[in-house]
């Protein structure tokens, strides 16, 4: 383990170890415009959602580490405090990429991306054709968190107006993470894209009382097989088994052999429930052991 001052460590450093741990992070495409009309498209991956009620986005434009200068985003929000955040998927990630180049001021990266400006309805920036999903926002709020290189400025911004492609949704009408194909902004160079087996499903705790892992046997919470997600999915049972139902899976073949094997080989059996998702199961085969 390293330990390191940032007041004290090279921004350089700082920038690259907190931006290479610290994601993956969601990417907001944002348009504004300037008094003049001149309009900017920028990505921002210091971006997420922090309120649903008002609904309430925040993304931060940095200062240069380099320069110490503002971005053209934060001018235009200073002239007029509107914004659409559009979200960034993999299809359009290298073009979106692309507006992060520093074109001079009152150059409109709409045109040097090739990304599509749609007239928005409440706002006057436009919106990204080619976005998944776009919010039309007020910016409610600007904080400057610093003025040296590298600080940035907390723009919190309510939307007024949301658009979602229907290829995006399910047919319950909810977000399907595969049709998105969001991108996530890393350390470097690196992305990460939320597709195919990089997306999972965890069962939410806080839709019962869960019994944590405190109920779980010693034995069990040492193991050298059992992993940190295999106890937390554990853990993640409402009530656990009633002994009758344990005596039950004695009998079973697998898992008669497994305890005849010895803890090891429980765990091993009780893992490859778990992957199963059949906690009950797993819980069973464990208190089986060690009862």
């Amino acid at each position: 383990m390293i330990t390191i001052d940032p007041r004290e460590t090279p921004l350089a450093k700082v920038h690259s170890l907190f931006q290479g741990v610290i994601s993956p992070r969601p990417i907001a495409l944002v348009s504004t415009i300037d008094k003049e009309g001149n309009i900017n498209l920028s990505p921002f991956s210091f971006f997420n959602i922090f309120s649903i009620r008002p609904p309430i986005l925040v993304f931060s434009p940095s200062r240069s580490g380099r320069t110490n200068t503002t971005k053209h985003s934060y001018e235009n929000i200073l002239e007029v405090p509107e914004v659409v955040i559009n979200i960034v998927n993999y299809d359009m990630v290298e073009q979106a990429s692309l507006a992060s180049v520093e074109y001079p001021k009152g150059v409109n990266e709409f045109s040097k991306t090739g990304l599509t400006p749609v007239a928005s309805t409440e706002v006057k920036p436009p919106r990204v054709g080619e976005s998944p999903a776009s919010f039309e926002c007020l910016v409610r709020q600007v904080i400057p968190l610093g003025d040296q290189g590298g600080a940035g400025n907390l723009i919190i911004c309510e939307v007024v107006l949301a658009h979602f492609k229907e290829d995006i949704l399910d047919d319950q009408g909810r977000i399907d993470p595969q049709k998105v194909d969001a991108v996530g902004r890393m350390g470097d160079n690196y992305y990460c894209r939320a597709h195919g087996e990089g997306v999972f499903a965890i069962p939410k705790p806080n839709t019962k009382m869960a019994v944590g892992l405190d109920q779980i046997p010693e034995g069990v919470r040492r193991s050298k097989i059992l992993t940190g997600n295999d106890l937390g999915r554990l853990g993640n049972i409402e009530k656990l088994p009633e002994k009758a139902e344990i005596e039950k899976v004695k009998g079973h073949p697998e898992v008669e052999q497994a305890l005849g094997e010895g803890e090891e080989s429980v765990h091993r059996l009780a893992q490859k429930i778990i992957r199963e998702n059949k906690m009950e199961e797993a819980w069973k085969v464990l208190m089986a052991f060690y009862l």
